[in-house]
């Protein structure tokens, strides 16, 4: 039976950390669920990772809703939530609406947003309508133009108190998880004790309720300087599976991330 949002409220409600990675066809979709993995998210870091571009801008919708297919053809147990690819949310919420409709029929449970308060009123209009949202704060990777390149955010006091009071107002708005990225160790433990709805951490920190990574840099395949959040699994353990599942078991233990792979 697959996972549902309640199941991942409860892992967090007892203290068990959600594993999750991002995952973009049947074969690792299988083979990720094999090993653990709680939660698969179809990011549009796909653009970077499989398509070749400098960035997930080019990543269009029709894109994430085919790799979602194919991830959902090829789990049977993993939660699974997909990407709202840049350009698809920033309209009216009627046709944000359309294009999140798209990406849960195509077997997604849930939609993931990036940006802050101004999603709100976004949010409330996708979860009054039966689409569960994760809204992602921190550094937001569509917004690389506007922030100047792949950056820590938060750091500067002002910054982290639009953060703190953006991750209330989103959880009031109805996001069912928050996915916090590259953000000052201190600050996202701040900003998992300001909301009740479970975190995912990339560059966070080890107190949020679960973690994720993009599968090709925890298996050393990224292609680039992997940034510092990253830890490359498969150099401890030689094949594909046996990654997957030391990870699995590093974010359950709450050894991953450890402080150097955390911001200060």
């Amino acid at each position: 039976m697959r996972k549902t949002i309640l199941d991942l409220q409860e892992m967090a409600q007892k203290g068990e950390k959600i594993a999750m990675l991002t995952c973009y066809d049947s074969s690792f979709a299988r083979l990720l669920e094999e090993q653990g993995v709680d939660a698969l998210l179809i990011g549009d870091s796909l653009g970077m990772v499989v398509q070749g571009h400098d960035s997930p801008i080019p990543v269009a919708l029709e894109d994430i809703v085919y790799h979602t297919e194919c991830v959902y053809r090829g789990s049977r147990s993993a939660f699974i939530l997909a990407d709202m690819p840049f350009g698809t949310t920033g309209v009216n919420p009627e046709d944000t609406f359309k294009n999140a409709v798209q990406l849960i029929q195509a077997g997604a449970q849930m939609v993931k947003i990036e940006g802050g308060a101004m999603m709100c009123e976004t949010i409330e209009f996708l979860v009054a309508r039966g689409i569960p949202v994760c809204a992602h704060i921190g550094l937001t990777p569509q917004s690389v133009n506007q922030l100047g390149g792949f950056k820590v955010q938060g750091r500067a006091v002002g910054q982290a108190q639009q953060l703190l009071r953006s991750a209330k107002m989103l959880e009031q708005a109805g996001a069912s998880l928050l996915l916090i990225e590259a953000v000052p160790q201190l600050l996202a433990d701040q900003l998992c004790e300001q909301v009740s709805i479970p975190t995912i951490g990339i560059g966070a920190s080890a107190k949020c309720s679960g973690q994720v990574l993009v599968i090709y840099d925890m298996l050393g395949l990224g292609g680039y300087i992997p940034p510092r959040f990253v830890k490359a699994f498969i150099k401890e353990t030689g094949s594909i599976a046996e990654a997957v599942k030391l990870y699995v078991k590093e974010v359950k233990s709450s050894l991953f991330p450890a402080d150097e792979h955390c911001y200060k």
